[in-house]
């Protein structure tokens, strides 16, 4: 940039060049910003009626991965109230028989495509429906849970198909799927949480538009990069497992665990359901209207698109 502004003649070309990168740095700046810990985290005081802490922990396990007992073990140690694992097929689902001890309720959709997906919990369950929104092979799990203390939620578990050379030509599939769980939340009378892989990162154009359509919080904000991916590459990781939750979700404790051989790391929230306080309404965000035509247009796409992978 110095010797741009050294050797060019005429001065205002590279005055604006540079003035253009500057604002351009600075809006990527307060886009990650948030996604660092000096950013408010909204810490909060729980009030008298909070519900019990519930603690869930979400991970692809990658299909092709055989070493189950790294992700037992884990699970053993950390004692989640629900467990949602993702590419699991059936080899993973044997493997897995032995958790059924420790959970009491349990969701198998095992699938050879890399689109598998176990549900387990040890909270009471009132509802529980595998969505498959815009593919039959892409299932979805969502489950109306209630906690020891008697506060139900709606915990729901994604994971639609990544735009890549190996997977799908396009992001219809991804982006329809995703924006479908989103309008479904969207109604939901009970407090919501989401998690799962993403396949996109938490600034991306399909992140802020699903996490307006759901009118969620994501759960990151002022809590750190948290990079799930890849696993096996420490100077490539990117965050593609997100969690959002509604506004009387408290997040505690968000972290990343130990690696399980997988090319992913696995997420570990731990919250609990309050009185909604003024910050986090903040963080609530609605679409415009142009926004809400996008939206249906995108789950549109997504419903018409054909894989060729799968």
């Amino acid at each position: 940039m110095i010797g741009v502004l050294y050797f060019w003649k005429d001065i205002s070309y590279p005055i604006l060049t540079t003035a253009l990168l500057l604002v351009c740095l600075g809006y990527n700046a307060y886009v990650f910003v948030r996604f660092t810990k000096f950013w408010r985290s909204n810490r909060h005081k729980a009030s008298k009626q909070h519900s019990a802490h519930v603690k869930v922990i979400s991970v692809n396990v990658y299909q092709y991965n055989k070493e189950y007992h790294r992700l037992i073990e884990l699970i053993r140690r950390e004692q989640p109230d629900i467990l949602l694992t993702m590419e699991s097929n059936q080899d993973w689902e044997e493997a897995l028989q032995e958790l059924k001890d420790t959970f009491s309720y349990f969701e198998e959709v095992a699938l050879e495509n890399t689109y598998g997906m176990h549900f387990y919990t040890k909270l009471k369950v009132h509802r529980l429906q595998v969505h498959y929104f815009v593919s039959d092979d892409l299932p979805s799990i969502e489950a109306e849970l209630e906690t020891a203390d008697g506060y139900r939620f709606v915990f729901f578990g994604v994971h639609p198909p990544p735009p890549s050379p190996t997977e799908e030509e396009t992001s219809k599939e991804r982006d329809g799927d995703l924006l479908s769980v989103a309008k479904r939340v969207r109604q939901s009378k009970h407090p919501v949480i989401i998690t799962g892989d993403f396949n996109t990162v938490a600034w991306s154009r399909i992140s802020v538009l699903f996490k307006k359509a759901s009118g969620l919080i994501d759960a990151r904000y002022g809590r750190g990069y948290l990079a799930t991916f890849h696993a096996k590459y420490w100077f490539f990781r990117i965050p593609l497992d997100l969690l959002f939750h509604s506004a009387e979700v408290f997040v505690e404790k968000l972290r990343i665990l130990p690696a399980i051989g997988s090319d992913h790391f696995p997420i570990c929230c731990t919250f609990y359901i309050d009185k909604i306080n003024e910050e986090q309404k903040e963080d609530v965000k609605h679409l415009d209207r142009k926004e809400k035509e996008e939206v249906d247009d995108l789950i549109a796409e997504g419903k018409e698109e054909e894989s060729d992978s799968r």
